[in-house]
């Protein structure tokens, strides 16, 4: 059966498996029809996350299987402590779906903005990380990830689908193309507009490669260091902070294997103004054609795209 939804997904496994408990601090908008078909496996704690991924280690350790649900600020902040002690130290198969991170979290103020989240999750050893392009990338990869013994983080994205994807593996990235001008990497819903850069940058003549890296934890060095050798730049694009999220990713991997590439990062380097989410990526400079503009600079090509002042981060390694 081809699933359109995680709600349908989740619904059809818990159905099938009578371990699986669905919980939520009162985030049910992924999960609104579960309670009436699940019963006493659908738990609301409240708006309690901390109590919520205790209830849900002490499940995991009598055999139970939690499907955990909250916000994204307030599951990988407010209850980090305990997801690191609880769930990462005993290396509990707890899985937490985070609803609203990054820039989907866009009509909302820095509280409520999940920027940190890649970085604070994949400091847990043990704990993998993943983050959908859309709905059909993320219901690609559930059964692997749900299905493991390993915690789980996982950045919900209900967006449509702008591509079809290739199937899930842990650990791998989806290829979309290859560059030997440019390539560009990016997770979560990020791609749509990196699809558009990838146009703009073609219209110039560059051969440009493109990578879902939809498995942050573990990451495809493979292919990192591959497209490191045949392009002359990497761009790692993300709506998370600079630091601990894709491009430090990078960074450990070319120092852990002795090597060095040209990294453009366009990441936020603080909270980002809310808006509407058309609005947000304008502001912020994340819009197909602006990233675009800040390849192009740092290709030293010309060109007459706008790029107006923005809180993406500069490259600071430019001569």
């Amino acid at each position: 059966m081809k699933y359109t939804s995680y709600e349908e997904y989740l619904k059809d496994l818990a159905l099938a498996d009578e371990n699986i408990v669905v919980v939520t601090a009162e985030n049910r908008a992924l999960i609104r029809n579960l309670p009436a078909v699940l019963g006493p496996r659908f738990i609301d704690t409240g708006i309690t996350e901390q109590a919520m991924i205790g209830t849900s280690a002490g499940l995991a350790l009598r055999g139970r299987k939690p499907i955990v649900h909250a916000l994204a600020s307030f599951l990988s902040m407010r209850a980090f402590e305990f997801i690191r002690t609880d769930i990462g130290i005993s290396g509990l198969p707890v899985k937490l779906t985070s609803f609203v991170p990054g820039f989907l979290s866009d009509g909302n103020g820095p509280t409520h903005q999940a920027i940190e989240d890649i970085s604070l999750m994949r400091g847990i050893p043990g704990m993998q990380v993943y983050a959908p392009a859309d709905n059909e990338d993320m219901i690609l990869m559930l059964e692997s990830i749900w299905k493991n013994n390993a915690p789980v983080y996982l950045r919900a994205n209900t967006r449509a689908a702008v591509i079809q994807h290739t199937p899930f593996e842990i650990g791998k990235a989806e290829v979309i193309s290859e560059g030997k001008d440019v390539t560009l990497m990016v997770y979560g819903m990020m791609l749509e507009q990196t699809l558009k850069t990838k146009e703009v940058l073609e219209s110039f003549g560059l051969k440009v490669g493109l990578a879902n890296m939809r498995s942050l934890a573990p990451i495809d060095e493979k292919y990192i260091l591959n497209a490191a050798t045949s392009s002359q730049l990497l761009v790692t694009i993300e709506d998370h902070f600079l630091t601990g999220g894709l491009y430090s990713i990078l960074a450990e991997v070319f120092l852990k294997n002795r090597t060095t590439a040209d990294v453009l990062p366009i990441a936020l380097k603080t909270w980002f103004k809310p808006g509407l989410l058309s609005e947000v990526l304008e502001y912020e400079g994340f819009t197909g054609e602006k990233m675009a503009a800040k390849i192009l600079d740092h290709l030293k090509i010309k060109h007459s795209l706008s790029d107006t002042k923005s809180q993406v981060v500069e490259n600071t390694f430019d001569e």
